[in-house]
């Protein structure tokens, strides 16, 4: 049982190689991977669930696993799914990675995994939020080094944000500039 976890570890860790493949479709050679997304996923949706007024355990662990199944299937961009049902093949690859897992772990995770699918909780929606958050935030990120074709993603993605709390950070995001915080730290001697 443990070198099923192990390796249960060891593959989440391809997602650090697995490149979200939508920013291609904009020019962006090198995006960030599926860690990198997934981890700030979980970062906005605790802050999501704090703001929300909800308990953030869910919310994060449902943003932290959502795309766990790229580490097989990989990143597939929106035009792909036109032609691929990606749901099918997700659920498939998710299902086969839960098998070998301990019986706790797995349950936990497949529910949860679940939930987030049908959408039908608060924390399901936060979760859904922040991975539709961090996308705007990217977006706007790679806006800011030159990448302005990443602002088309920015016009359709914030109408699928349910959550109060979402469209605010959201509103506040557009007329945001993401490279004025660390300028105010950045010290240049002479």
């Amino acid at each position: 049982m443990v070198n099923n976890l192990l390796n249960f570890v060891s593959e989440a860790g391809l997602l650090k190689r697995v490149k979200r493949s939508g920013w291609w479709v904009v020019g962006i050679k090198d995006p960030e991977s599926v860690a990198d997304h997934s981890f700030r996923c979980a970062v906005i949706a605790y802050a999501l669930a704090k703001m929300e007024r909800v308990a953030p355990y869910k919310c994060v662990m449902m943003a932290l696993f959502n795309d766990i199944h790229e580490a097989r299937i990989n990143d597939l961009h929106k035009m792909g799914h036109r032609y691929i049902d990606f749901p099918k093949a997700e659920k498939a690859a998710f299902a086969e990675q839960m098998k070998n897992l301990p019986r706790d772990i797995s349950k936990e995770l497949t529910d949860l995994h679940n939930q987030r699918f049908k959408q039908n909780t608060k924390d399901a929606i936060i979760a859904r939020d922040a991975d539709i958050l961090e996308c705007l935030i990217q977006a706007k990120e790679y806006q800011a080094y030159g990448y302005l074709s990443a602002k088309n993603f920015q016009k359709k993605a914030p109408e699928h944000l349910k959550t109060k709390s979402a469209k605010s950070l959201w509103k506040a995001a557009k007329n945001w500039d993401a490279n004025k915080w660390w300028l105010k730290l950045a010290k240049f001697e002479r």
